[in-house]
């Protein structure tokens, strides 16, 4: 690590990456957590560790969905030479939860309806953005003073939480101790303590997927996140506090606590990047490649290089092993129902919440099945709103606002504001009077159900009010001002049905490993967040994708 930049750079490189890992790790106290971390969020080995450049000449793979984990999947068996075909139920898009939504032609205003960070520790997801040469900027707040709104009080965060200790402690029911715990000490023993109990050895384990686990994880695996809270010795009104302030973990408490440890262990909420232009350049970046009969991205000679088509709107609605040596997928288009068509082998990658609704015969093994029926899926509903101007940069006694989001108790639960102006050389070049895209809502869970509940217009008008409390505006100050909105309740995207996956108490053990195996004789795999250990990140679906391409050519070559 000879480059000791620490501070947000365009386009990092891996070393730089590192830098800004182990610093972050350093003053966390855990910089024994740094190898394993880039070890085990790093690519997993190159496919071809298991088959040489077009080995597969002749095999026919068939591709269920053309999200990141299937497009990565695609990518890296082509290099096999393999026949592949992506069968896409979308007309016109690839992507699947990734999905950014252009608010003009020239795609210069913009809001992420799905996927919209970047940790620097998700080495997958960073080789990809490499390979494809896509520009990457810093979304991080660098000074975050946005507004906590809770219990009807309107505070700014401040680094060592005193605003939340002077005014919101008091109108909650905490107890002695816990009045005189300082805000951050007292996040921190709610969240953070229970990770440096656990060794660097155990720590590892929180990003593996595993037949079984250390007997230490086993509580947090089997418990919810309240539930480790209330056994932490919180009161209900920290807990509430803490839900409050907090507000993606405070619609996650039914959550199991190794969820949080995952996401605490690699520090996936600090030193953020985003892609420059928009979030669905990596998927197109993946689609360029595989529907070229040159791709640049490969190194090896053209003529291994296997075939790839994506068939749009092709809605798979059934599984089928006739024979022991091939699977048939079912799929209606626009035009014709129930057409057939045969595949050597299959890489499902779309989530379990899809699959429920797919004819499946024969079964496949009873704890994939029930995890097909049972994995938790939280609805995430997330709005963009386009404003004339950024009411939220002009100048405050507490300077602008700049990146970074609000959260509220209110039901749109956190607002995100853009990063483009974070590095403006010239204030002149990023005035508040410009129009700008903001998250005006994003919340998960049942006030996602309750928001997503709503009618088209009655909904913006209620994200409208709520916006406007948070911030302290006059009642109808937005109407004017939003001159387009977008939002997305992805319980109701025909092809998601749920927005991420995040397991309850106990299905790390029942689902996570039989999650991943394969089915039908080592001709069906399986990939997607849903399949790996970083639930809800693009790293999961990539990562994912590459391990089920591995899989499968590790099977044919072996058996």
């Amino acid at each position: 690590m000879a480059n000791t930049q620490t501070g947000p750079v365009i386009n990092p490189t891996d070393t730089q990456r590192y830098q800004m890992l182990a610093n972050a790790l350093s003053n966390a106290g855990r910089s024994e957590d740094f190898e394993n971390i880039i070890e085990l969020l790093n690519p997993p080995p190159d496919i071809t560790a298991y088959a040489d450049y077009g080995d597969f000449k002749g095999v026919k793979i068939g591709i269920i969905g053309a999200g990141l984990a299937g497009l990565s999947a695609a990518f890296e068996l082509r290099k096999t030479g393999a026949d592949i075909t992506i069968l896409e139920a979308s007309d016109n898009r690839v992507g699947g939860r990734v999905y950014t939504h252009y608010f003009d032609r020239n795609r210069k205003y913009y809001g992420e309806l799905g996927a919209m960070r970047i940790p620097v520790s998700h080495g997958t997801t960073w080789h990809y953005i490499n390979m494809f040469n896509l520009i990457t900027v810093p979304s991080s707040a660098r000074n975050p003073n946005n507004f906590i709104y809770s219990h009807n009080t309107r505070i700014r965060r401040d680094p060592d939480g005193s605003n939340i200790e002077q005014y919101l402690y008091p109108l909650y029911n905490l107890t002695e101790a816990e009045k005189n715990t300082s805000w951050n000490a007292l996040n921190d023993y709610a969240f953070v303590s229970p990770l440096k109990a656990l060794s660097p050895d155990i720590r590892r384990e929180l990003l593996q997927i595993l037949p079984d686990y250390n007997p230490e994880l086993h509580p947090y695996i089997n418990h919810s996140i309240r539930q480790i809270l209330e056994g932490l010795g919180l009161s209900q009104g920290a807990i509430t506090l803490l839900a409050s302030v907090n507000s993606l973990t405070g619609d996650s408490l039914a959550s199991n606590y190794f969820e949080n440890l995952n996401e605490e262990y690699s520090l996936d909420y600090m030193n953020i990047y985003r892609i420059s232009g928009g979030m669905e350049y990596l998927p197109y970046a993946f689609y360029d490649s595989l529907t070229s009969t040159a791709p640049k991205e490969y190194t090896q000679a053209s003529d291994t290089i296997g075939n790839c088509t994506i068939k749009f709107g092709h809605y798979v609605t059934g599984i089928y092993q006739v024979s022991n040596d091939s699977i048939t997928l079912r799929y209606d288009t626009r035009s014709v129902k129930d057409q057939m068509e045969e595949f050597d082998y299959v890489i499902c990658a779309i989530p379990f919440s899809m699959l429920r609704t797919i004819d499946i015969n024969p079964f496949f093994c009873n704890q994939k099945m029930q995890a097909i029926r049972e994995l938790n899926y939280y609805n995430a509903l997330k709005s963009a709103f386009f404003c004339k101007d950024r009411f939220w940069e002009e100048n405050t006694d507490y300077g602008r606002m700049n990146g970074g989001y609000s959260t509220t108790d209110l039901p749109i639960r956190s607002i995100f504001y853009p990063t483009d102006h974070l590095f403006c050389p010239d204030d002149a070049d990023c005035s508040p009077g410009t129009p700008g895209v903001m998250t005006a809502a994003y919340n998960i869970g049942l006030d996602a159900v309750r928001v997503g509940g709503f009618g088209d217009r009655q909904r913006f008008n209620f994200i409208k009010r709520n916006v406007e409390e948070v911030h302290g505006l006059p009642m109808g100050y937005l109407d004017k001002l939003v001159d387009g909105h977008k939002t997305i309740n992805w319980n109701e995207e025909p092809y998601a049905k749920g927005a991420f996956s995040s397991n309850l108490p106990g299905q790390l053990l029942n689902f996570g490993y039989d999650s991943l195996t394969p089915e039908y004789n080592n001709r069906m795999f399986f990939a997607g967040e849903h399949t790996s250990s970083k639930h809800g990140w693009m790293q999961g679906a990539l990562y994912s994708g590459m391990l089920a391409a591995n899989f499968l050519s590790y099977n044919t070559k072996h058996h």
